[in-house]
């Protein structure tokens, strides 16, 4: 795994060794197709991450009780789509096979691909918590078979059939025929398998562009923060065995409001990956 060193977000171990989740930046943005920039979040993230209190009152930890390494960046090749999925995947499987935790921060949703396939090999029988404003069911989309727009549709192709979407408003009808929606955190308790692991896929979109301006591409009707919270206590003391949160694109957000959004949404999910 290559990886390149920027500041690394609040609360990070000075040693890989000494932790059990280890976070990692995947800004690729090669298949935008509103508007790109999402290779800027993974570092605005970080940065947005010294704004924060190290205690979370949602879920009632501390990040300073949570052994988490942040690995900086990998290196992704713009205009070489393959092998920077090649890249995640296999930095994925070296994380799991050393028995820690992924929190990838994109970069664009299709790095949810590589990462589901990674894992997949440790864990046949995962469920997938969505978090997105959109289906991303399409078989193709402008012509790619590997798009943003494409990715859960690709992560059904490797095996993995079980998905509670959450958030969900924008799609073809194709897509909303297949979609398995979740619409309240008690849907979402009673359909997870609390024996099986779970990996949690957050699309920063989710949230209502009035709280979340900086994405690649805003949907009205969007999720507020207390009703992603909700939703993360029911995920709390369950098998988490990796996550990802992807396109912020911060520039878009002259506030900074956005990137200090995901890097608290950051902040609970490495929280959800320690219980």
């Amino acid at each position: 795994m290559k990886a390149v060193f920027n500041s690394r977000y609040i609360g990070s171990k000075e040693e890989e060794d000494l932790s059990g989740i280890t976070m990692l930046g995947c800004p690729l943005d090669a298949t935008s197709s509103f508007r790109g920039g999402s290779k800027f979040g993974p570092d605005s993230i970080r940065k947005a991450s010294w704004t924060l209190e190290t205690y979370s009152p949602y879920l009632k930890r501390d990040l300073g009780d949570i052994a988490f390494y942040d690995a900086g960046n990998l290196e992704v090749r713009p205009g070489d789509l393959r092998y920077s999925l090649d890249s995640i995947e296999e930095a994925v499987r070296e994380i799991a096979a050393q028995g820690t935790k992924p929190l990838l921060l994109g970069g664009e949703h299709l790095v949810t691909y590589p990462i589901l396939k990674a894992l997949h090999r440790f864990f046949l029988d995962v469920q997938v918590v969505h978090f997105d404003a959109h289906c991303d069911l399409r078989d193709e989309y402008e012509g790619q078979k590997l798009s943003h727009a494409t990715v859960m549709k690709r992560v059904k192709e490797v095996g993995i059939q079980d998905f509670s979407q959450i958030g969900i408003r924008s799609g073809t009808r194709q897509e909303f025929e297949e979609l398995l929606p979740v619409d309240s955190p008690a849907a979402l308790a009673t359909r997870l398998d609390l024996t099986r692991p779970v990996y949690i896929t957050f699309d920063m979109d989710v949230l209502d562009p009035s709280l979340v301006a900086g994405v690649t591409t805003p949907e009205p009707g969007g999720l507020m923060f207390n009703e992603v919270m909700e939703y993360f206590s029911v995920l709390m003391g369950m098998n988490i065995i990796g996550a990802d949160i992807v396109e912020l694109a911060p520039d878009y957000d002259m506030t900074f409001v956005s990137s200090v959004a995901a890097a608290k949404v950051a902040r609970e999910i490495l929280m959800l990956l320690h219980s």
